[in-house]
């Protein structure tokens, strides 16, 4: 695949193919030597914007991170979060649902999840797993995981009217990347423990999956809750990516310090 210039945020109601996407893409950006400058600066600025929002608590942002087994997730919180203050982000890893979440509707353990004014909340897996390896494994009948699509739409709509700005990344790896990440994981001790055989059985479906992340792509994609697309078989250009999609959301809130008390100039702090 060629690397012409390729959207990282396909618009509401245009038809996404995966096929369309390059993994390997780097945009204008040739080695990760060209990108560290970019992505320091982004860091910084995120350090920046995050104080303010906390400060000010008049808006939360919620990060989604969806991605095959590899794709990436972990190291996306860990370097493009990296120098943000650990007070004001909380992340949230979606495992299999207990006997006491699946007692409840499917959004009932993610609403309790989300991140309140003034906090960054990050979804390792989210909500999206529930259209997702729900269905591919046959875990419920079709019809219920068809409607569920509505019900997410719904639900984020929800959100950002209670002042949640969300931003959805699917990382997109190639099954050639999965695989040498899946032998490096195999083949250093340190990472023995992020391996399971059941991401064998998840990589022999794989076709399957592509094409439910494709209905949540085209159904889910909505001007509240938008999906981006992200390259990630070269992680520096992944973190690049998001990082800048981070702060220019960010911005955009145009988020102030609260007003301080009156007559702080007249204070005089004792000896």
């Amino acid at each position: 695949m060629s690397n012409k210039r390729q959207p990282l945020r396909p618009k509401p109601g245009e038809s996404v193919r995966l096929a369309d996407y390059d993994p390997g893409y780097t945009g204008d950006y040739r080695a990760k030597k060209d990108a560290l400058e970019d992505l320091e600066r982004n860091r910084a600025k995120l350090g920046e914007l995050q104080e303010v929002l906390y400060a000010g608590h008049k808006h939360a942002l919620l990060i989604i991170l969806q991605a095959l087994d590899a794709g990436g997730k972990d190291g996306t919180i860990r370097h493009v979060m990296h120098g943000i203050n650990p007070q004001g982000v909380q992340v949230t890893s979606f495992k299999v649902p207990t006997a006491e979440e699946l007692a409840h509707d499917f959004l009932w353990r993610v609403h309790q999840r989300t991140p309140p004014l003034g906090m960054i909340g990050i979804f390792n897996r989210s909500h999206y797993e529930d259209v997702l390896v729900v269905r591919v494994e046959e875990l419920v009948p079709p019809a219920v995981w068809e409607a569920r699509y509505d019900h997410i739409n719904a639900f984020e709509h929800l959100l950002t009217d209670s002042g949640v700005t969300l931003v959805k990344f699917f990382l997109h790896i190639s099954k050639a990347e999965q695989k040498e990440r899946f032998e490096e994981r195999l083949t250093k001790p340190s990472k023995h423990w992020k391996f399971s055989r059941d991401d064998l059985k998840m990589r022999n479906k794989w076709d399957r999956y592509m094409a439910a992340y494709e209905d949540a792509l085209n159904l889910c994609n909505t001007p509240w809750a938008p999906w981006h697309i992200v390259p990630a078989d070269k992680k520096w250009y992944r973190n690049l990516v998001i990082s800048q999609v981070l702060v220019e959301t960010l911005e955009k809130l145009d988020l102030r310090y609260p007003e301080p008390e009156p007559g702080l100039e007249t204070i005089v702090i004792p000896d």
